[in-house]
Protein backbone atom coordinates (compact mmCIF):
# COMPACT_ATOMS: atom_id res chain seq x y z
CA UNK A 1 0.00 0.00 0.00
CA UNK A 2 0.98 3.60 -0.44
CA UNK A 3 2.45 4.04 3.05
CA UNK A 4 4.63 0.92 2.78
CA UNK A 5 8.12 0.95 1.31
CA UNK A 6 8.34 4.74 1.47
CA UNK A 7 10.57 7.17 3.27
CA UNK A 8 9.38 8.35 6.66
CA UNK A 9 7.79 11.80 6.83
CA UNK A 10 7.33 11.97 3.06
CA UNK A 11 4.42 14.26 2.17
CA UNK A 12 1.59 12.78 0.12
CA UNK A 13 -0.94 15.42 -0.93
CA UNK A 14 -3.37 12.84 -2.33
CA UNK A 15 -3.66 10.81 0.86
CA UNK A 16 -6.82 10.81 2.96
CA UNK A 17 -7.20 13.44 5.71
CA UNK A 18 -4.79 12.73 8.55
CA UNK A 19 -2.57 10.47 6.39
CA UNK A 20 -0.62 13.08 4.47
CA UNK A 21 2.65 11.87 5.99
CA UNK A 22 3.39 8.24 5.56
CA UNK A 23 5.50 8.12 8.71
CA UNK A 24 2.21 7.78 10.61
CA UNK A 25 1.91 4.09 9.79
CA UNK A 26 2.21 1.98 12.96
CA UNK A 27 1.31 -1.63 12.18
CA UNK A 28 -1.15 -3.96 10.47
CA UNK A 29 -3.16 -6.23 12.73
CA UNK A 30 -5.21 -9.37 12.13
CA UNK A 31 -7.10 -11.21 14.87
CA UNK A 32 -9.20 -14.41 14.88
CA UNK A 33 -12.34 -12.61 16.05
CA UNK A 34 -12.23 -10.45 12.89
CA UNK A 35 -11.64 -13.18 10.34
CA UNK A 36 -10.73 -11.91 6.89
CA UNK A 37 -10.11 -8.37 8.09
CA UNK A 38 -6.91 -6.39 8.52
CA UNK A 39 -6.64 -3.26 10.65
CA UNK A 40 -3.97 -0.79 9.53
CA UNK A 41 -3.14 1.37 12.54
CA UNK A 42 -1.92 4.88 11.75
CA UNK A 43 -1.06 8.03 13.66
CA UNK A 44 -3.07 10.86 12.14
CA UNK A 45 -1.97 14.47 11.96
CA UNK A 46 -5.48 15.85 12.14
CA UNK A 47 -8.83 14.69 13.49
CA UNK A 48 -11.11 17.50 12.37
CA UNK A 49 -11.65 17.52 8.62
CA UNK A 50 -12.91 20.70 7.00
CA UNK A 51 -15.32 20.07 4.13
CA UNK A 52 -14.48 22.06 0.97
CA UNK A 53 -16.86 24.94 0.30
CA UNK A 54 -17.54 23.48 -3.14
CA UNK A 55 -19.16 20.41 -1.57
CA UNK A 56 -22.96 20.14 -1.57
CA UNK A 57 -23.10 18.55 1.89
CA UNK A 58 -24.82 20.57 4.65
CA UNK A 59 -21.99 20.52 7.20
CA UNK A 60 -18.51 22.02 7.45
CA UNK A 61 -16.63 19.70 9.80
CA UNK A 62 -16.36 15.93 10.14
CA UNK A 63 -14.39 13.35 12.10
CA UNK A 64 -13.59 9.99 10.52
CA UNK A 65 -11.82 7.66 12.99
CA UNK A 66 -11.89 4.82 10.43
CA UNK A 67 -11.35 4.47 6.66
CA UNK A 68 -12.99 1.54 4.95
CA UNK A 69 -16.00 -0.13 6.53
CA UNK A 70 -16.86 -3.68 7.54
CA UNK A 71 -20.56 -3.03 6.94
CA UNK A 72 -19.69 -3.92 3.33
CA UNK A 73 -22.74 -2.19 1.82
CA UNK A 74 -22.59 -2.85 -1.91
CA UNK A 75 -23.70 0.70 -2.71
CA UNK A 76 -21.57 2.66 -0.21
CA UNK A 77 -20.62 6.03 -1.75
CA UNK A 78 -17.35 6.16 0.23
CA UNK A 79 -15.84 3.18 -1.59
CA UNK A 80 -13.90 5.37 -4.00
CA UNK A 81 -11.87 6.90 -1.17
CA UNK A 82 -10.02 3.61 -0.69
CA UNK A 83 -8.48 3.99 -4.12
CA UNK A 84 -6.44 6.93 -2.74
CA UNK A 85 -4.58 4.28 -0.73
CA UNK A 86 -3.98 2.10 -3.80
CA UNK A 87 -6.58 -0.31 -2.43
CA UNK A 88 -9.62 -1.34 -4.43
CA UNK A 89 -13.09 0.04 -3.85
CA UNK A 90 -14.57 -3.44 -3.58
CA UNK A 91 -13.39 -6.15 -1.22
CA UNK A 92 -10.47 -4.09 0.14
CA UNK A 93 -12.89 -1.39 1.28
CA UNK A 94 -14.78 -4.03 3.26
CA UNK A 95 -11.77 -5.75 4.82
CA UNK A 96 -8.75 -3.38 4.90
CA UNK A 97 -9.68 -0.92 7.64
CA UNK A 98 -7.52 2.09 8.44
CA UNK A 99 -7.68 3.01 12.14
CA UNK A 100 -6.51 6.39 13.44
CA UNK A 101 -5.39 5.13 16.82
CA UNK A 102 -4.38 8.55 18.16
CA UNK A 103 -7.46 10.41 16.94
CA UNK A 104 -8.70 11.28 20.44
CA UNK A 105 -5.43 12.89 21.54
CA UNK A 106 -5.16 14.85 18.28
CA UNK A 107 -8.79 15.95 18.52
CA UNK A 108 -8.34 17.29 22.06
CA UNK A 109 -5.41 19.41 20.91
CA UNK A 110 -7.34 20.78 17.96
CA UNK A 111 -10.39 21.61 20.06
CA UNK A 112 -8.18 23.45 22.58
CA UNK A 113 -6.87 25.89 19.98
CA UNK A 114 -7.99 29.46 20.34
CA UNK A 115 -8.96 29.49 16.68
CA UNK A 116 -11.56 26.73 17.10
CA UNK A 117 -15.02 28.33 16.94
CA UNK A 118 -17.01 25.35 18.25
CA UNK A 119 -18.79 24.76 14.98
CA UNK A 120 -20.97 21.64 14.70
CA UNK A 121 -19.17 18.42 13.77
CA UNK A 122 -20.72 15.48 11.90
CA UNK A 123 -19.66 11.87 12.46
CA UNK A 124 -20.70 8.95 10.27
CA UNK A 125 -21.06 10.90 7.06
CA UNK A 126 -18.27 8.97 5.31
CA UNK A 127 -17.63 5.62 6.99
CA UNK A 128 -19.42 4.39 10.08
CA UNK A 129 -17.80 5.25 13.45
CA UNK A 130 -19.68 2.31 15.00
CA UNK A 131 -18.57 -0.37 12.60
CA UNK A 132 -17.13 -3.62 14.03
CA UNK A 133 -13.64 -2.15 14.53
CA UNK A 134 -15.04 0.18 17.20
CA UNK A 135 -15.60 -2.84 19.43
CA UNK A 136 -11.85 -3.39 19.43
CA UNK A 137 -10.51 0.18 19.42
CA UNK A 138 -13.16 2.08 21.44
CA UNK A 139 -12.38 5.45 19.88
CA UNK A 140 -15.87 6.93 20.11
CA UNK A 141 -16.09 7.40 23.90
CA UNK A 142 -12.99 9.59 23.81
CA UNK A 143 -14.27 11.52 20.79
CA UNK A 144 -17.65 12.14 22.43
CA UNK A 145 -16.04 13.29 25.67
CA UNK A 146 -13.60 15.59 23.88
CA UNK A 147 -16.35 17.27 21.88
CA UNK A 148 -18.64 17.69 24.87
CA UNK A 149 -15.92 19.00 27.18
CA UNK A 150 -14.90 21.58 24.57
CA UNK A 151 -18.47 22.78 24.05
CA UNK A 152 -18.66 21.52 20.46
CA UNK A 153 -22.07 20.34 19.18
CA UNK A 154 -22.09 17.17 17.09
CA UNK A 155 -24.20 14.61 15.28
CA UNK A 156 -23.75 10.87 14.81
CA UNK A 157 -25.16 8.89 11.89
CA UNK A 158 -24.70 5.13 12.12
CA UNK A 159 -25.95 1.77 10.85
CA UNK A 160 -24.38 0.11 13.87
CA UNK A 161 -25.95 -0.90 17.15
CA UNK A 162 -22.79 -0.33 19.19
CA UNK A 163 -23.89 3.25 19.82
CA UNK A 164 -26.13 1.80 22.55
CA UNK A 165 -22.95 1.20 24.57
CA UNK A 166 -22.35 4.95 24.58
CA UNK A 167 -25.89 6.20 25.25
CA UNK A 168 -25.12 7.12 28.88
CA UNK A 169 -22.11 9.11 27.71
CA UNK A 170 -24.15 10.76 24.95
CA UNK A 171 -26.87 11.65 27.43
CA UNK A 172 -24.29 13.33 29.65
CA UNK A 173 -22.85 15.15 26.63
CA UNK A 174 -26.31 16.39 25.69
CA UNK A 175 -26.51 18.28 28.97
CA UNK A 176 -23.86 20.69 27.72
CA UNK A 177 -23.88 20.64 23.89
CA UNK A 178 -26.31 19.93 21.07
CA UNK A 179 -26.23 16.21 20.27
CA UNK A 180 -28.14 14.66 17.36
CA UNK A 181 -28.43 10.90 16.83
CA UNK A 182 -29.52 9.36 13.54
CA UNK A 183 -29.55 5.85 12.19
CA UNK A 184 -29.61 4.56 8.64
CA UNK A 185 -31.97 1.68 7.85
CA UNK A 186 -32.43 1.02 4.14
CA UNK A 187 -33.54 -2.60 3.87
CA UNK A 188 -36.23 -4.27 5.99
CA UNK A 189 -36.22 -7.63 4.22
CA UNK A 190 -33.72 -9.80 6.10
CA UNK A 191 -32.59 -11.87 3.11
CA UNK A 192 -31.99 -8.82 0.93
CA UNK A 193 -30.28 -7.01 3.78
CA UNK A 194 -27.78 -9.83 4.31
CA UNK A 195 -27.05 -9.87 0.60
CA UNK A 196 -26.66 -6.16 -0.04
CA UNK A 197 -25.37 -5.06 3.43
CA UNK A 198 -23.70 -8.26 4.67
CA UNK A 199 -21.77 -6.68 7.54
CA UNK A 200 -24.59 -4.64 9.08
CA UNK A 201 -26.86 -5.49 12.00
CA UNK A 202 -30.40 -6.49 11.04
CA UNK A 203 -33.11 -3.89 10.62
CA UNK A 204 -34.73 -5.23 13.79
CA UNK A 205 -31.53 -4.67 15.78
CA UNK A 206 -31.19 -1.15 14.43
CA UNK A 207 -34.81 -0.37 15.24
CA UNK A 208 -34.19 -1.51 18.82
CA UNK A 209 -31.30 0.95 18.88
CA UNK A 210 -33.66 3.70 17.71
CA UNK A 211 -36.02 2.74 20.52
CA UNK A 212 -33.22 2.80 23.09
CA UNK A 213 -32.02 6.23 21.96
CA UNK A 214 -35.58 7.57 21.99
CA UNK A 215 -36.11 6.24 25.50
CA UNK A 216 -32.87 7.99 26.51
CA UNK A 217 -34.45 11.28 25.42
CA UNK A 218 -33.16 11.75 21.88
CA UNK A 219 -35.47 12.60 18.99
CA UNK A 220 -33.96 10.21 16.50
CA UNK A 221 -33.98 10.69 12.73
CA UNK A 222 -34.03 7.56 10.57
CA UNK A 223 -32.43 7.78 7.14
CA UNK A 224 -34.55 5.56 4.90
CA UNK A 225 -31.72 5.58 2.40
CA UNK A 226 -31.02 4.40 -0.10
CA UNK A 227 -34.38 3.35 -1.48
CA UNK A 228 -33.30 0.81 -4.09
CA UNK A 229 -35.13 0.81 -7.43
CA UNK A 230 -37.23 -2.31 -8.05
CA UNK A 231 -36.09 -3.87 -4.77
CA UNK A 232 -37.32 -1.64 -1.94
CA UNK A 233 -39.41 1.01 -3.69
CA UNK A 234 -42.81 -0.71 -3.80
CA UNK A 235 -45.71 0.77 -1.84
CA UNK A 236 -45.75 -2.36 0.30
CA UNK A 237 -42.03 -2.15 1.12
CA UNK A 238 -42.12 1.57 1.94
CA UNK A 239 -45.28 1.22 4.03
CA UNK A 240 -43.73 -1.69 5.96
CA UNK A 241 -40.57 0.31 6.59
CA UNK A 242 -42.42 3.40 7.81
CA UNK A 243 -44.67 1.29 10.04
CA UNK A 244 -41.69 -0.21 11.81
CA UNK A 245 -39.84 3.11 12.01
CA UNK A 246 -42.86 4.75 13.65
CA UNK A 247 -43.30 1.87 16.09
CA UNK A 248 -39.64 2.21 17.14
CA UNK A 249 -40.24 5.78 18.26
CA UNK A 250 -38.34 7.69 15.57
CA UNK A 251 -39.07 11.39 15.31
CA UNK A 252 -38.26 12.09 11.67
CA UNK A 253 -37.46 10.32 8.42
CA UNK A 254 -35.14 11.41 5.62
CA UNK A 255 -35.51 9.41 2.42
CA UNK A 256 -33.66 9.29 -0.87
CA UNK A 257 -33.03 7.16 -3.93
CA UNK A 258 -29.92 5.05 -4.47
CA UNK A 259 -26.74 6.88 -5.52
CA UNK A 260 -24.12 4.98 -7.50
CA UNK A 261 -20.92 7.00 -7.39
CA UNK A 262 -17.61 5.93 -8.96
CA UNK A 263 -16.18 2.91 -7.17
CA UNK A 264 -19.53 2.00 -5.66
CA UNK A 265 -21.22 1.78 -9.04
CA UNK A 266 -18.96 -0.95 -10.40
CA UNK A 267 -19.17 -2.98 -7.19
CA UNK A 268 -22.96 -2.64 -6.98
CA UNK A 269 -23.46 -3.61 -10.63
CA UNK A 270 -21.38 -6.74 -10.12
CA UNK A 271 -23.68 -7.66 -7.25
CA UNK A 272 -26.77 -6.88 -9.32
CA UNK A 273 -25.59 -8.99 -12.25
CA UNK A 274 -25.02 -11.90 -9.89
CA UNK A 275 -28.13 -11.62 -7.70
CA UNK A 276 -30.70 -9.87 -9.92
CA UNK A 277 -29.65 -10.15 -13.56
CA UNK A 278 -33.21 -9.36 -14.66
CA UNK A 279 -32.75 -5.78 -13.37
CA UNK A 280 -29.46 -4.96 -15.08
CA UNK A 281 -30.93 -3.39 -18.21
CA UNK A 282 -33.32 -1.27 -16.13
CA UNK A 283 -30.46 0.03 -13.98
CA UNK A 284 -28.44 0.90 -17.05
CA UNK A 285 -31.36 3.05 -18.09
CA UNK A 286 -31.75 4.65 -14.66
CA UNK A 287 -27.99 5.23 -14.19
CA UNK A 288 -26.55 5.53 -17.71
CA UNK A 289 -22.80 5.75 -18.25
CA UNK A 290 -21.05 7.53 -15.39
CA UNK A 291 -24.30 8.95 -13.98
CA UNK A 292 -24.42 8.64 -10.19
CA UNK A 293 -28.01 9.68 -9.55
CA UNK A 294 -31.28 8.13 -10.65
CA UNK A 295 -33.19 10.09 -13.25
CA UNK A 296 -35.17 13.11 -12.14
CA UNK A 297 -38.33 11.37 -13.33
CA UNK A 298 -37.66 8.42 -11.03
CA UNK A 299 -36.89 10.66 -8.05
CA UNK A 300 -40.12 12.60 -8.60
CA UNK A 301 -42.06 9.35 -8.89
CA UNK A 302 -40.48 8.12 -5.66
CA UNK A 303 -41.35 11.32 -3.79
CA UNK A 304 -45.00 11.02 -4.84
CA UNK A 305 -44.97 7.50 -3.44
CA UNK A 306 -43.18 8.18 -0.12
CA UNK A 307 -44.67 11.49 1.03
CA UNK A 308 -48.31 10.36 1.30
CA UNK A 309 -47.21 7.29 3.25
CA UNK A 310 -45.24 9.44 5.67
CA UNK A 311 -48.36 11.49 6.30
CA UNK A 312 -50.40 8.33 6.86
CA UNK A 313 -47.95 7.22 9.53
CA UNK A 314 -47.74 10.66 11.13
CA UNK A 315 -44.00 10.92 10.50
CA UNK A 316 -42.31 14.25 9.99
CA UNK A 317 -39.57 14.22 7.40
CA UNK A 318 -38.23 15.18 4.03
CA UNK A 319 -36.44 13.97 0.96
CA UNK A 320 -32.70 14.45 0.81
CA UNK A 321 -33.17 16.88 -2.09
CA UNK A 322 -35.97 18.95 -0.57
CA UNK A 323 -33.79 21.67 0.91
CA UNK A 324 -31.43 24.14 -0.75
CA UNK A 325 -27.88 23.15 -1.70
CA UNK A 326 -25.82 22.88 1.49
CA UNK A 327 -28.99 23.56 3.47
CA UNK A 328 -29.65 21.73 6.75
CA UNK A 329 -30.67 18.07 6.71
CA UNK A 330 -32.47 16.64 9.70
CA UNK A 331 -30.24 14.34 11.73
CA UNK A 332 -26.94 15.94 10.70
CA UNK A 333 -24.99 18.67 12.46
CA UNK A 334 -25.86 21.80 10.49
CA UNK A 335 -23.36 24.54 9.81
CA UNK A 336 -23.39 27.11 12.59
CA UNK A 337 -24.12 29.90 10.11
CA UNK A 338 -27.35 28.08 9.30
CA UNK A 339 -28.33 27.35 12.87
CA UNK A 340 -28.06 31.02 13.88
CA UNK A 341 -30.25 32.39 11.08
CA UNK A 342 -33.91 33.31 11.45
CA UNK A 343 -35.07 30.31 9.43
CA UNK A 344 -36.43 28.88 12.66
CA UNK A 345 -37.50 25.35 13.28
CA UNK A 346 -36.19 23.84 10.02
CA UNK A 347 -32.63 24.96 10.71
CA UNK A 348 -32.85 24.24 14.40
CA UNK A 349 -34.10 20.70 13.87
CA UNK A 350 -30.91 19.69 12.14
CA UNK A 351 -28.57 20.44 14.99
CA UNK A 352 -30.24 21.30 18.27
CA UNK A 353 -30.11 19.27 21.45
CA UNK A 354 -32.81 16.62 21.97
Amino acid sequence: MRWQGQQLATADASALPGMERLGGFVQSVTTPEFSGMTFHEVLCKSALNHVPSSSAVPFDWTINPYRGCSHACRYCFARGTHEYLELDAGRDFDSQIVVKVNVVDVLRKELARGSWEHEPVALGTNTDPYQRAEGRYRLMPGIISALAESGTPFSILTKGTMIRRDLPLLTDAASSVRVTISTSIAVFDDALQKSIEPGTPTASARLETVRAAAEAGFRVTVFLMPIIPHLTDSIEAIDHALTRIKEAGAHRVVYGALHLRPGAKQWFMQWLEREHPELVSSYRGLYPGATAYASKAYRSWLAKRVRPLMRVHGLDGEGEEDGPRRGPVSGLAARSTVVTTSRGMRAEAAARLF
